[in-house]
């Protein structure tokens, strides 16, 4: 059993939801994204999503491209991401973490060598932006071989069949796309959310991830009654931006926006 299994399904038995940061990996410095990722740990993340930089991030609207423009200034790579989820280890063993980011820097690394470093590393899944599931033969048999989850965007425009496909070969979870569109959009629409997921629920078991649009802890609240995860990136990343020259500052902020959403969710939960 996976560790990012392992964790959601008893996060299920007592009854919560999975909080799921995004940040970007080098955001705004290399330096401090491992102290980030514990401080969302100790705010309450139960999965962190790392994004890896790239040059052209399509599917992330314009506050995580800025992002990965700021890493890249730094030479961020996915190598050094990899490290940084091995440093992350060195005191946490038990935070699932899941690479996120697009296929182009996995191929110029090596699939295979890619999967290996990313075991040693401590890693837990990946989620390839640009990888669709009818491509994914090719990779998911590598990864699960290592024990690592491949995860795979649904959005509201995936058809049925499409649905099937995805779930065939994701483990983990599914990242379920709240509104067409790109990233730190502002449209959520809770029902309709619920409706889509009732479509994928009818299909696989797995636990559901909803990602876009959540902003606070009362978009997350709304959210986790309906999915059973909250992803969110822009809103986190948007404070990187903001205290990326006062660092302390910029950990203490990030801890707090964390903390309110694990806060309201866990009010939902308990009415």
């Amino acid at each position: 059993m996976s560790r990012i299994k392992s964790y959601l399904d008893n996060l299920g038995e007592q009854g919560k939801k999975a909080l799921i940061p995004y940040i970007t990996a080098g955001d705004p410095h290399p330096q401090h994204t491992v102290s980030l990722m514990h401080a969302l740990v100790e705010a309450g993340a139960d999965i962190i999503e790392l994004g890896v930089p790239f040059s052209d991030p399509m599917a992330d609207g314009p506050v995580i491209q800025l992002a990965c423009e700021r890493a890249l200034v730094h030479g961020t790579s996915l190598s050094q991401v990899l490290e940084m989820v091995a440093e992350f280890r060195n005191t946490n063993q038990s935070t699932p973490i899941v690479l996120m980011g697009y296929l182009n820097p996995v191929e110029a690394m090596g699939v295979e060598n890619f999967i290996q470093r990313a075991k040693q590393a401590g890693l837990d899944g990946v989620l390839i932006v640009d990888l669709p599931a009818e491509e994914a033969a090719s990779y998911v048999p590598a990864l699960r071989r290592e024990g690592l989850d491949c995860i795979f965007l649904i959005a509201p425009t995936t058809t049925d069949e499409r649905i099937q496909t995805a779930v065939t070969y994701a483990s983990g979870y599914i990242y379920y796309v709240s509104f067409k569109g790109v990233t730190g959009a502002n449209s959520l629409d809770v029902q309709d959310v619920s409706n889509h997921l009732q479509r994928i629920r009818a299909k696989t078991d797995m636990p559901v991830g909803v990602g876009f649009g959540i902003k606070d802890a009362e978009s997350a609240a709304a959210v986790s009654a309906v999915a059973d995860g909250v992803i969110v990136g822009s809103a986190l990343v948007n404070t990187i931006a903001s205290n990326a020259e006062e660092p302390a500052t910029m950990l203490d902020e990030i801890g707090r926006i964390a903390r309110g959403m694990r806060e309201a969710m866990d009010a939902k939960s308990a009415r």
